[in-house]
């Protein structure tokens, strides 16, 4: 679901002199109004004079050592965070503000030729121009000067009773660091506390160091510490304030990639964060989470890539960056992702597939699809004509012009800004109007008819038997009581005579009912 591949972080090593700023005062100096005893303590960040670099002016001093072999820094390079090559002056022992009681060297880095170095201490010019590396034998601010670089950075060299010290080198999240609170060679110090951003860190474990691991920004700021110096009638002494100043080793990720991707797309997320130029070799991590659940990494490369997102991809994503060497690690802000889903099978409902109704029913039909991203857009389609829009289409009393086939088409845009268009088509539906035709009517009386004249012809033929019995009956009365001479066959006449009696009642004489008859041959 992922992609592996290296994430190249090129870093370009160099001297940061933000890391400590020291403010210098009068050796033997201590803040005024603080009590004698290491707790409570006053606010020990009061105003204290510091030196400023002024205009330089050519004052040479005879008290200036020059160390004529050069120092070599394993690393070290003069670049400025911004990149721009610049004069920086290197602190030897590694401690920021050097003390006057330790054997300081400061040596000049810069562009253009070593001889061409100008030195100041407290904003005049220190010396001759020369060596680029001096043995320092006075306190005070001191800077140098290349003329292909310019001016360096101050750096202070005390020579107080009480100093907080602090490691030169670059200072970065994750970076162990230990602050030391000395004293001079002749001296000690007992009841030592540690003060940072003007609250108090309590005693140090180890007495006169306070160790700070792992480094984090909220420990950037001005520390210094405190404590009694002097053997017998000790007296409360405050350090002056050093600022330390902790580097991000990477900033905060930032997750990017398309809110709204389509269903099976792909999806292509971007955990962007970048690491500061400050020490080589600095290798991260990149974990991807969606709704908290790992989804990809720990990953050397920034891109999470899912082939062909689905509905179940959607969520909060944030990606995590982490140092492998450090105890750093940072998260980016939330990411909503939802997968939208184009328009497919559209249908027409009622069905089946051909409908037949009656002129002058009514007639709504509706068109849904089985999945899709709201909104969808419905059209409909006559005969392959566009007549109405909206999921339902009312055609009300119907008539022989609504006869045909039904379509409806459903759209929906997706994408960012909706510049992807989806639709669907449904099958047809063949719609069939019986209109009330005059064939339909003359059908209907033609039964009619034939019904009525059946009925008058059977009512003739029952008549004219009822009138033949009567003439018979009354010629055998006129006629001598001779036997009646048997029928010749041509002359036979049949007759199916039927008695109909009264249900529920008595038995009695039932008159006959024809119900039809047949003469055969020749009627005489």
């Amino acid at each position: 679901m992922s992609l592996s591949s290296k994430f190249p972080c090129q870093t370009i090593p160099h001297w940061d002199n933000s890391v400590i700023v020291s403010t210098s005062h009068p050796p033997g100096a201590s803040l005024a109004g603080l009590p004698p005893q290491p707790t409570p303590v006053p606010s020990p960040f009061q105003p204290r004079p510091s030196a400023s670099l002024v205009s330089p002016r050519a004052t040479p001093h005879p008290h200036l050592a020059v160390l004529s072999p050069a120092l070599t820094l394993a690393g070290w390079c003069p670049l400025s965070p911004a990149g721009a090559q610049t004069t920086q002056l290197l602190v030897e022992p590694p401690w920021r503000p050097a003390v006057l009681w330790d054997r300081v060297t400061l040596t000049c880095w810069g562009l253009g030729p070593t001889g061409a170095t100008t030195w100041y201490k407290d904003g005049r010019r220190w010396g001759q121009k020369g060596s680029d590396r001096i043995l320092v034998t006075r306190s005070g601010n001191y800077t140098c000067d290349r003329p292909g670089s310019g001016l360096s950075p101050p750096v202070s060299v005390l020579n107080d009773r009480l100093v907080l010290q602090v490691p030169t080198q670059t200072l970065l999240e994750g970076d162990t660091v230990t602050l030391r609170c000395r004293v001079t060679q002749d001296m000690s110090v007992t009841g030592v506390r540690f003060y940072h951003k003007e609250t108090d860190l309590g005693r140090p474990v180890s007495g006169t160091e306070l160790s700070l691991s792992p480094l984090q920004l909220h420990h950037s700021g001005r520390y210094l510490c405190g404590g009694l110096v002097g053997s017998g009638m000790s007296q409360w002494h405050n350090s002056a304030p050093v600022t330390v100043t902790v580097h991000e080793l990477f900033t905060v990720p930032v997750l990017e990639g398309p809110p709204e991707p389509i269903e099976g797309s792909r999806l292509h997320l971007s955990c962007l964060s970048t690491p500061r130029p400050l020490r080589p070799r600095t290798r991260l991590l990149h974990l991807f989470y969606r709704d908290g659940q790992l989804v990809g990494g720990p990953q050397v490369s920034p891109q999470l890539l899912v082939p062909a997102v689905g509905v179940s991809d959607s969520g909060n994503y944030t990606c995590q960056v982490r140092s492998e060497e450090r105890k750093v690690w940072k998260s980016s802000a939330r990411l909503c992702i939802t997968v939208h889903m184009p328009v497919a099978n559209a249908t027409i409902t009622p069905g089946p597939l051909s409908h037949q109704v009656h002129a002058g029913d009514p007639v709504t039909l509706r068109c849904s699809v089985q999945v899709g991203s709201a909104p969808v857009n419905f059209t409909w389609l006559h005969n392959g004509q566009e007549v109405a829009q909206g999921p339902i289409l009312e055609l009300g009393d119907i008539d022989v012009g609504h006869s045909g086939t039904y379509q409806c088409v459903a759209t929906n845009q997706l994408g960012q800004d909706g510049h992807r268009v989806f639709w669907a088509l449904s099958p047809e539906l063949a719609l069939e109007v019986t209109p009330d035709s005059p064939w339909v009517t003359a059908v209907a009386a033609g039964v009619v008819g034939s019904l009525l004249f059946l009925l008058l012809l059977l009512a003739v033929i029952v008549g004219w038997h009822r009138r033949h019995r009567l003439s018979l009956r009354k010629q055998q009365e006129r006629a001598p009581q001779d036997p009646p001479a048997a029928p010749e066959v041509e002359d036979l006449l049949y007759t199916h005579i039927v008695g109909i009696e009264q249900a529920g009642g008595p038995p009695r004489a039932t008159s006959p009912q024809v119900t039809y008859m047949e003469m055969l041959g020749p009627h005489r």
